[in-house]
Parts: structure tokens; C-alpha cells; sequence
């Protein structure tokens, strides 16, 4: 079964109020059994733009990674970001075919 993904980009105004939605958002990540793939890395937009982080979070599947975001404890989590970052997310199947 092909894993879940959440691919967030997020642009950080306030670092200091945005850890309050971190620890936040960690409740809902263990809930759902996220991993950080990639946690605001460096990074060189090579094509297009990106915002100053970039994050990719791993789900068991599609369906969790959806459940995560949709769930009571990460919406709580994204009141606690509002006014303090601005961000893109995006959640995704990952492949699991045949590679080149």
C-alpha cells in the first residue's frame, strides 16, 4: 500500500508564536503516526518559487494523511498558526509501482 504524504510549504512571521503551534501539531502527528521526511531543510528553489520552509510528512496511507489534517486535534493546531505563518499544503498518495 502506497504511503500518505502532507508537502507543505510555509513561510514563518512570528518563529517564537509559531512554536506553540508546533508542539500543537505534534499531537495530531503522533496520533496518525506521522514521520518528517524532509523538516524545513535547506533547500534551493531550482524551478519556479518555494516558500522559506519546506516540510514532507509521511502517513501509513492516503487515507490517514487525510484523517490527520481533517482531524479535531490539527485544526486546533491551525488556529494556533493563523497570523503567526503562511502555508501551502498539499496531501498526497505516494507511488509504489514499478521505478526506471
Amino acid at each position: 500500500m502506497a504511503k500518505g504524504y502532507w508537502l507543505a510549504q510555509v513561510d514563518v512571521t512570528d518563529p517564537q508564536a509559531y512554536t506553540v503551534y508546533v508542539a500543537a501539531n505534534q499531537i495530531a502527528f503522533r496520533k496518525y503516526g506521522a514521520r518528517y521526511v524532509i523538516r524545513a531543510g535547506r533547500h534551493e528553489a531550482v524551478e519556479g518559487a518555494c516558500r522559506s520552509r519546506l516540510v514532507v510528512i509521511e502517513f501509513p496511507d492516503y487515507a490517514t494523511a487525510l484523517a490527520c489534517y481533517r482531524s479535531p486535534e490539527y485544526q486546533h493546531a491551525i488556529t494556533l498558526r493563523q497570523g503567526y505563518a503562511i502555508a501551502d499544503i498539499a496531501v498526497v498518495e505516494g507511488y509504489d509501482g514499478a521505478q526506471p
